[in-house]
């Protein structure tokens, strides 16, 4: 095998943990390689908003963030399914940037800081084998000292690896379905709204160029009583809140067709497979009503890089890096995760989310409370 086929770092998987991980490994002189199936840019479902404490990173990164002129978002807005809601602060708050934009910035970051990106190529499997890791793509294999997988909330690897999140019956926490579009609409730019429906939710908030992004999760079930049809089940479910009625009846769609992804779980993810360091998605899912996937997509990179480092420089093994890998990413997220999976159990129930909203006008400190417990501080 050659010296051309073998890396110090494989990245499967080019979305906000992989371009990230990429950066920091490529500017630190090691041979990367990110892997994306996708060609750039391209749409991804996500709700295109991200917390304040990823803003010093991404600017690390020679995103400038501070330079893009991006809506500033500080209040957030939950409604019932009846139109009951709240609007209160949101602190620290974020800033909204659709992942089209943000993708594309980051891929050409990583390629100006020396990592090799291969677009629309798939990884097929990945073992270790030897020392080596392995990494199975169309016709070749390649080595690595080491993979990051960053490769999302559902793959083939997953499937490949037989994690235990795929082989779950569907349940409450991992048979949803996400859709997201890009609007033209008029909600004030400093606002986020979560609309409850019946069996999920729905956020909007401003990106860049005017546009809102319109995110929704859905148990799965929703769209099978709908006869499988996104839009009758946006006309006979959704629309029961007025809110959301009112979005569907008036807006833009600046594109017809929604980006959508089926089979997402927050069931609780392992953060090494097969020698393989997990990252993002991938290790872990937050409920995307908390805002807050983004940012811990990123940190969970500059997690994953700390953890790797000392590795590739001959100082620690393999089995204590993935070690301290793994304990550092559950001090930081995993109570952000059992919040969050608490949270989500109130969203989309008529009566639970009526009653949250209820106690979040009357205690303000309540929402805040609840934020804090799902976001982080500044991380660099």
């Amino acid at each position: 095998m050659t010296d051309n086929t073998r890396y110090d770092v494989v990245v499967p998987g080019g979305g906000l943990a992989g371009l990230a991980a990429a950066i920091q490994l490529a500017e630190k002189g090691y041979k990367t390689l990110l892997i994306e199936k996708n060609y750039y840019p391209f749409h991804r479902v996500c709700g295109e908003y991200i917390s304040e404490e990823s803003r010093p990173f991404l600017e690390k990164l020679g995103i400038p963030v501070s330079g893009l002129s991006l809506p500033v978002i500080r209040r957030l807005r939950v409604s019932a399914p009846d139109g009951t809601c709240l609007v209160q602060p949101l602190d620290p708050g974020g800033f909204g940037i659709s992942r089209y934009w943000l993708d594309s910035l980051l891929a050409a970051q990583a390629k100006a800081a020396g990592a090799t990106v291969w677009e629309g190529m798939k990884v097929q499997e990945v073992w270790y084998e030897n020392g080596w890791m392995q990494i199975r793509l169309p016709g070749t294999v390649i080595k690595s000292r080491l993979v990051l997988g960053c490769f999302g909330k559902r793959s083939l690897l997953d499937l490949k690896l037989n994690r235990s999140f795929v082989r779950e019956k569907p349940r409450k926490l991992n048979n949803f379905l996400g859709v997201k579009y890009h609007i033209e609409w008029d909600d004030p730019e400093d606002l986020i709204s979560l609309h409850n429906f019946k069996g999920g939710y729905c956020g909007i908030s401003r990106i860049e160029n005017n546009q809102y992004c319109l995110c929704y999760l859905t148990n799965a079930n929703n769209l099978g009583m709908s006869n499988n049809s996104i839009g009758q089940m946006e006309q006979s479910i959704l629309s029961g809140n007025p809110f959301l009625e009112k979005i569907f009846r008036e807006a833009k769609r600046v594109r017809q067709e929604p980006v959508s992804i089926s089979q997402v779980s927050f069931a609780s993810k392992t953060q090494v497979e097969e020698h393989m360091l997990l990252v993002g998605d991938a290790a872990g899912l937050i409920s995307p009503l908390c805002g807050n996937g983004m940012s811990m997509a990123l940190h969970g990179s500059l997690l994953a890089v700390q953890a790797a480092v000392p590795f590739l420089e001959g100082h620690c093994s393999r089995q204590e890096m993935e070690a301290v890998y793994t304990k550092r990413w559950k001090q930081e997220f995993a109570g952000r995760l059992r919040t969050g999976r608490i949270i989500q159990s109130f969203f989309g129930d008529p009566w639970l989310s009526k009653g949250l909203i209820f106690a979040g006008n009357k205690l303000p400190g309540l929402t805040s409370w609840l934020i804090g417990k799902t976001h982080g501080e500044n991380f660099v």
